[in-house]
């Protein structure tokens, strides 16, 4: 009897051994792998761009239309893993949709915006933003994966990235990827990391208006995130030596520097590091504002203040000399539809 229970076990053993083994080969084979450089559809916009004139620019990320106000996730210290109905995910989209409508950007980063994901019921998040505004966009993926095996219940099917807007003629676009944070076999099934760049030619001038969107790693030790800043630094320094104008921005994950700030009272969740400025090439500052936290902790549901709920400021733009930022502010909407606030700045050129 005790050989057959034995034998049984090490049946029952082997097969999930196999199992595992099969599901990290699959996974290998389906790995997404994209290129260092990848040129990209631009979007249909018509609108010329010329130096007298000014534009306004805003960074949200949108958290797939999945991390609203009552949400919590659990790599942030919550236990969800997805919303518990389409119906939210279409609610936050409508409610996402006109928080941008009544910025009115003349260019806008998106992050975590998904084409086919089980954790946003498989809506195609660019089309449903680019038939409610009117406005056209290309998309980059940073997050493509068959099946996300963890946690329980599992992520699943994700396909996801970065997304640009606007009805500005756009000359090129490209998918530039960043260094890797995570080694084989996490890598298989985690974020390809890449910029969005985008390139605006100006009326009666060679020079270009540079626009790269990005967001920086999360859930690494630090090193990840370093190695992305210093690619996005030599690309940021690279466009300037050309004379051209230049703006990054998106979703850092680090602390930007602003006048106050929200302190720190939750330590044991996620907490970010914080940005070097000092890393910055010459002729780039940091354009960021605390007038309303650009995101909170998902630990929880949103209290509604920021004793009870942590938030940060990691939303923001780089922005070269040669243009001038006029104003810039979070769009403080409480967290309604996702767990950032959207960040909308206005620039003008330098004469």
């Amino acid at each position: 009897m005790i050989k057959k229970v034995l034998k049984s076990i090490g049946v029952i053993l082997l097969a999930l051994v196999l199992f595992v083994a099969a599901f990290f080969i699959y996974a290998t084979i389906r790995e997404y792998r994209p290129e260092p450089y990848e040129s990209l559809g631009v979007p249909e916009g018509t609108k010329e761009l010329s130096l007298d004139q000014s534009f306004v620019i805003a960074t949200y990320n949108i958290g797939y239309g999945a991390l609203s106000v009552n949400e919590d996730f659990f790599m942030d210290g919550g236990t969800k893993v997805a919303p518990d109905s389409i119906s939210l995910v279409q609610e936050n989209m409508s409610g996402i949709a006109g928080t941008i409508g009544a910025m009115n950007p003349d260019f806008l980063f998106l992050q975590e915006v998904d084409l086919d994901s089980k954790r946003s019921f498989h809506i195609d998040e660019c089309q449903y933003l680019e038939d409610t505004l009117g406005v056209p966009g290309v998309h980059a993926l940073n997050f493509k994966a068959d099946f996300v095996p963890y946690p329980i219940p599992p992520i699943g099917k994700v396909t996801s990235g970065l997304f640009t807007m606007t009805d500005y003629r756009v000359s090129h676009a490209a998918r530039i990827s960043l260094p890797e944070s995570f080694s084989w076999p996490i890598k298989t099934c985690n974020l390809k990391r890449c910029m969005l760049e985008i390139r605006i030619p100006i009326e009666d001038t060679d020079k270009e208006l540079v626009l790269i969107n990005f967001h920086l790693e999360a859930y690494d030790d630090g090193e990840g995130k370093l190695a992305q800043t210093k690619i996005l630094n030599e690309k940021l320094a690279e466009e300037y030596a050309k004379g051209n104008y230049v703006i990054a921005g998106g979703d850092f994950n680090q602390t930007l520097p602003t006048e106050t700030g929200y302190p720190l009272h939750n330590l044991e969740d996620w907490v970010p590091g914080t940005f070097d400025v000092s890393s910055l090439p010459e002729g780039f500052s940091v354009a960021a504002t605390d007038n309303a936290p650009t995101c909170r902790l998902l630990n929880a549901p949103y209290s509604g203040n920021y004793t009870d709920s942590q938030v940060y400021v990691i939303d923001g733009f780089l922005v070269s000399d040669n243009l001038i930022v006029t104003d810039i502010s979070v769009i403080d909407i409480g967290f309604a539809y996702t767990d950032h606030q959207p960040v909308r700045m206005e620039v003008e050129f330098v004469q």
